[in-house]
C-alpha cells in the first residue's frame, strides 16, 4: 500500500482517486486555496461531485487547503497534480516551500499543456520542472498520464485505457502497476515528450475533425449530411494523425506514440464530443471563431483555441502550409478570425 495525495478537487483529480482506492492505497484529495467553499459544499451533499454527478466514496478523504502542509509532510509516496495549467506556478511555489531540502516525492501530472517560453515550445511537465528548479528543487521525478479517459466515466468505473509516461521506463512501469485495476487499464512508456505533445495538440485537431459536418459538402440537405459526414471525419482523422506524427517528432517524441492511446485514442474521444469538437462544428458551418464564441460558446473555455493562439507564431515559423496543411489552416482560421478553408489536395 502506498500513500497518494491528489492536489485539486476538480473532476479529473477526484475521479482519479477511484483506481487509487481500488488498489488499497491510502488516498487523500486536498483542495487548493480556491476550493475551500467547494469542498464544504461537497461534504454537505454526501460527497456528490457536481462535475461528475457521482458520489465520491467516503473512504477517499477530501480535505481543505488548511490541511495541505500537514498532509504533504506525512511520508507521501506519490503526489498527483490535478490542478489546471494556470495553477502550475502556484503548485511549484507550494511544493518548493514544503520540500526545501529538495527531496520531493514522485509527481504524476494529470494536466496537459504546451506553451512558448523564450521562443521555444515548452510542455507543461517541462515548465513544472523549470519552475521547481528555479525554486531549488533540482531533481523532480515527474510522470504524466495520457490517453482517452473522461472523468465521469472513470468515476463510474467504466473500462478505460491509459498510458503512464516517464523518461525512465521502470518508474513508468512501477506507477502503472500501482494504478491498474479491472477497469482502469494502464500501460507504460518512456516517451514522455510524445505522450504529452500528443495530448496537447489533439485539442486543435479535435476542432478540425469536429468541423466535418459542415465541411462534408455545401450542396446537400442537413439530413443527408448527418448520415454521411463520417466519410469526411475519417479523412480528417487520418490527416490529423499524419500531422501529429510530424509535430511530435519535431518536439523530440516518437511518432509511433501518436498511433497509441495518447494520440489516436485521445483524438477519437475528444473529436466525438466535448468543447473543442463543438467549436469545430460551428467553424465548419462557416462561422468565424469570434462569431462562434460570442453566439454559441461565450462562457466556455476552448482549450484547442487557446493553444492555437499560444503557439501560432512559432508553428508558422517552423512549418510551411504543405507540411501541416490541416493544423495551420485550423490555427490561422482562429488567430486571424477568418472562415476555415481547407486545401484537400494538399492532404497526404
Amino acid at each position: 500500500m502506498s500513500k497518494i495525495v491528489i492536489i485539486g478537487a476538480g473532476a479529473m483529480g477526484s475521479a482519479f482517486a477511484l483506481p487509487c482506492l481500488d488498489n488499497n492505497h491510502d488516498i487523500n484529495i486536498v483542495g487548493t486555496h480556491l476550493e475551500n467553499d467547494f469542498i464544504d459544499s461537497l461534504q454537505k451533499n454526501n460527497n456528490l461531485h457536481p462535475g461528475l454527478n457521482t458520489e465520491i466514496p467516503k473512504e477517499i478523504k477530501i480535505l481543505k487547503f488548511e490541511k495541505f502542509d500537514e498532509l504533504l509532510k506525512s511520508n507521501v509516496d506519490l503526489i498527483v497534480l490535478g490542478i489546471s495549467s494556470k495553477g502550475i506556478e502556484w503548485v511549484a511555489d507550494q511544493l518548493s516551500r514544503l520540500y526545501k531540502d529538495g527531496k520531493i516525492p514522485k509527481l504524476l501530472m494529470l494536466t496537459k499543456g504546451l506553451s512558448i517560453h523564450k521562443n521555444q515550445y515548452e510542455l507543461l511537465v517541462d515548465k513544472l520542472e523549470r519552475l521547481l528548479g528555479d525554486r531549488g528543487i533540482k531533481k523532480a521525478d515527474i510522470s504524466a498520464v495520457g490517453g482517452p479517459c473522461l472523468a465521469a466515466g472513470l468515476a463510474n468505473r467504466v473500462h478505460s485505457s491509459v498510458v503512464i509516461a516517464n523518461k525512465d521506463i521502470e518508474t513508468a512501469k512501477k506507477i502503472a502497476d500501482m494504478l491498474n485495476t479491472s477497469y482502469y487499464h494502464t500501460s507504460h512508456s518512456d516517451d514522455l515528450n510524445g505522450v504529452e505533445v500528443s495530448a496537447a495538440i489533439k485539442n486543435i485537431f479535435s476542432m478540425a475533425v469536429g468541423a466535418a459536418r459542415g465541411l462534408c459538402s455545401q450542396n446537400i440537405s442537413d439530413e443527408v449530411r448527418e448520415k454521411n459526414y463520417l466519410n469526411t471525419a475519417s479523412a480528417l482523422i487520418k490527416q490529423s494523425i499524419n500531422e501529429m506524427e510530424i509535430f511530435v517528432e519535431h518536439l523530440k517524441g516518437k511518432k509511433e506514440t501518436v498511433k497509441g492511446l495518447a494520440g489516436l485514442g485521445d483524438l477519437y474521444v475528444s473529436s466525438g464530443g466535448g468543447r473543442n469538437a463543438k467549436m469545430g462544428s460551428y467553424i465548419g458551418e462557416g462561422l468565424t471563431f469570434s462569431e462562434a464564441k460570442k453566439t454559441k460558446m461565450e462562457k466556455v473555455t476552448v482549450e484547442g483555441a487557446d493553444l492555437a493562439k499560444e503557439i501560432a507564431k512559432k508553428v508558422n515559423e517552423d512549418f510551411d502550409q504543405k507540411k501541416l496543411p490541416l493544423m495551420l489552416s485550423m490555427i490561422n482560421a482562429i488567430v486571424d478570425d477568418k472562415k476555415l478553408e481547407l486545401d484537400w489536395e494538399s492532404f497526404r
